[in-house]
């Protein structure tokens, strides 16, 4: 899964043009405490609540004193990628680029939750690892093999591929929370490790900060 699949257009993007004012109701409609700032598809950065609050409301974004944020993920990055940055950087929504970096629209706090309610051995804690080999070199036989040798059970896997690419991604869950001895193993055997992640730590993070952002809403 890549970040393309879950991007919201619904989320109108700021412009410098825009009031504090503005920005605060349109975070208000949407139900996050954070927009991004787009003028003519380039990505000026990430305005939050407090970036407003800190100025008059009345006068436009554009005139405000501000060393923006400017987090953002391709649009092929990997969804744990999408994860990781808006738990480690506590955003609402994160932008989405494309390959040059043009803004495609937002991955949302809300929407990367309902993901990860759906997703297979979502009530199972473990690990996440991410993988990335060609086609032909791709065997589940011997990637399930390394992960049993290290002691751990393979919970689930999926595969994410690219238009006219031999690469692709081999997404693994294990039940096991430290994973190093596994990491380690694959790296002895050539694998080439994109990500790899404590799915628990994360997924924790993003619930209570999701629950902390309906409360302060009053939703």
């Amino acid at each position: 899964m890549i970040a393309e699949t879950l991007i919201s257009t619904a989320i109108i993007p700021l412009q410098t043009s825009d009031t504090g004012e503005v920005a605060l109701e349109m975070m208000s409609e949407f139900y996050v405490r954070h927009l991004p700032i787009v003028n003519n598809r380039e990505l000026l950065g990430v305005l939050s609540e407090d970036d407003v609050l800190n100025f008059d409301i009345n006068e436009p974004i554009g005139s405000y004193s501000l060393s923006l944020q400017r987090p953002y993920v391709h649009h092929d990055d990997h969804i744990y990628e999408v994860m990781r940055l808006v738990a480690d950087m506590d955003l609402s929504v994160i932008p989405v680029v494309d390959a040059d970096n043009n803004y495609l629209g937002v991955v949302t706090l809300e929407d990367l939750l309902r993901y990860f309610a759906r997703t297979v051995s979502f009530a199972d804690s473990g690990s996440i690892i991410v993988l990335e080999l060609s086609r032909r070199d791709y065997s589940m036989t011997e990637i399930s093999r390394i992960v049993e040798s290290e002691g751990a059970t393979l919970l689930s896997s999926f595969i994410t591929s690219y238009p006219e690419s031999e690469r692709i991604d081999v997404t693994l869950k294990v039940n096991l929370q430290h994973i190093h001895n596994i990491l380690a193993t694959f790296e002895r055997f050539k694998y080439e490790i994109k990500a790899s992640f404590n799915e628990a730590e994360y997924l924790d993070s993003l619930k209570e900060r999701y629950q902390g952002l309906m409360s302060y809403l009053n939703v």
